[in-house]
């Protein structure tokens, strides 16, 4: 396994990082199991772990806090907070007030003193940056977090939160975690080429493209709408919606390309993200332990420019065939009275 610099914070961590997205009762209900998938992705050099609050509604951190007693100084502890955690109103989002009372959580469920990275989850439209740039800066003045980060934050604010820290002498996000695989590159447009500006570490997730890349989903195969990701989302994976046939077409020809090469599907899409020079970690996440040993074996893969030129001719750079689940959508784009006048001032005339 090989280690990298994670922005400018001086830590070293590993080229994957273990995600715990499918600990608990969303994807592997079996603590025992995934206490194994954790401690055997750590034999084999991983040192990195990332998990969030709102995973299996905090079952996931309670996971990565048992298999961690007693090989917590050995990880590199990542966890994110945003989404709504139980009933209640003030119970999400990136106010002060809620992040320093679920910061207290997320360290009782993981079993630890302090978090090495604390990311804020998504956007939060209704806090100011500076609001949250000012609270997470608190808790590592406390000891309690020892840096922290953006999710899937847009390039437009992530500009924002590093013009409002200098101006405003507050520390700043340290790392982002996009999604980015070779199905969804339109990150490459401007988020990475920002984060290489800020000197931002960068964590990419779903680099499985919800299964797109595993090669479960082929063309004239059939698709099963009634179970997994595609009975929660039918549109993003049935064959007869035109988006979806153009994701296909483009995995028949990266599974040709991955064959060509000795290598599985699932390699060749880890690998292609780790190939990026602004990546510093790739977050697998795998639900049982043989998946986890499937991309394990590609960690020593290593692709030429022949390999990356023909993923360029088959998805060009920036191009999203894809966009993956739970991406933040700016309320100029969801909220119909942000992007319509009255009907009495639409006419021109």
């Amino acid at each position: 396994m090989r280690y990298r610099a994670l922005g400018g914070t001086g830590i070293d961590v590993s080229t994957y990082c273990l995600g715990a997205m499918m600990f608990g009762s969303v994807g592997n209900p079996d603590h025992d199991d995934c206490v194994r998938i954790i401690n055997t992705a750590l034999d084999q050099g991983i040192n990195f772990v990332d998990t969030a609050d709102m995973y299996s509604a905090g079952e996931s951190e309670e996971i990565v806090g048992k298999a961690l007693r007693g090989r917590r100084d050995e990880v590199v502890l990542a966890t994110k907070v945003h989404f709504q955690m139980g009933e209640g109103r003030n119970r999400s989002g990136n106010s002060r007030r809620w992040i320093l009372t679920e910061v207290e959580e997320s360290l009782r469920r993981l079993g630890t003193d302090w978090i090495d990275l604390y990311q804020v989850h998504r956007p939060d439209h209704s806090t100011d940056i500076e609001e949250t740039l000012s609270v997470l800066g608190d808790l590592v003045r406390e000891g309690k977090i020892r840096a922290f980060g953006c999710s899937t934050f847009p390039a437009e604010q992530i500009v924002e939160a590093h013009h409002v820290a200098e101006r405003r002498a507050l520390p700043r996000f340290r790392t982002e975690q996009p999604p980015y695989s070779i199905l969804a590159r339109g990150i490459e447009t401007s988020v990475l080429p920002v984060c290489r500006r800020y000197g931002m570490g960068v964590l990419t997730w779903s680099p499985l493209a919800s299964g797109f890349l595993t090669g479960k989903y082929r063309k004239g195969a059939p698709v099963d709408l009634t179970t997994g990701r595609a009975a929660h989302t039918p549109g993003r994976f049935d064959p007869a919606i035109p988006v979806n046939a153009a994701k296909l077409d483009a995995v028949e020809q990266l599974v040709e390309l991955a064959e060509g090469i000795g290598c599985s599907l699932p390699e060749l899409a880890v690998a292609f993200a780790a190939a990026h020079p602004a990546v510093t970690s790739v977050i697998i996440g795998p639900r049982t332990l043989d998946q986890l040993e499937g991309l394990l074996k590609g960690a020593p893969l290593t692709l030429d420019d022949a390999v990356l030129d023909r993923i360029d001719e088959i998805v060009p750079p920036g191009t999203d065939l894809y966009r993956p689940d739970g991406v933040w959508q700016p309320p100029s784009l969801t909220d119909t009275a942000l992007r319509r006048r009255p009907v009495a001032d639409r006419a021109a005339a």
